[in-house]
């Protein structure tokens, strides 16, 4: 209830939710905040339990166009799992996107190694 702060307090369950909508409603940055925030709140909870929302804010950090932001959360994601395939073709897109090709070529192997994600597959669709 938006006028009555503090009575009900969002859970950690609501606030995914209510930042998978956003995603999926093309509110990328909005998404962002609400996960960056979410991950933020969760220190000291176990490493792999974020990975989904860290993944889901790189993501939302690539479709927002704040590439750095994205490969940085990537990168947070690869330090628990270095398998997560999804994560390298993020970084390699993101690479890719400011013209550092030699840079994305390792990511975009390893994600078509890893998760048979081709490299010129669109990463729009995931």
């Amino acid at each position: 209830m938006a006028g009555h702060a503090g009575l009900l307090e969002d859970s950690v369950h609501d606030r995914w939710v209510r930042a998978q909508a956003l995603f999926e409603d093309r509110a990328y940055r909005e998404a962002a905040l609400l996960l960056r925030e979410l991950i933020d709140l969760s220190e000291g909870a176990e490493v792999h339990a974020l990975t989904d929302a860290r993944l889901l804010l790189a993501r939302a950090y690539f479709h927002a166009a704040l590439l750095d932001p994205a490969i940085a959360a990537a990168r947070e994601v690869l330090a628990s799992d270095p398998g997560e395939a999804y994560a390298h073709l993020l970084i390699g897109r993101s690479l890719q996107r400011q013209s550092k090709h030699d840079e994305a070529a390792p990511h975009l192997r390893l994600a078509s190694l890893l998760g048979g994600y081709d490299e010129a597959s669109a990463i729009t669709s995931a």
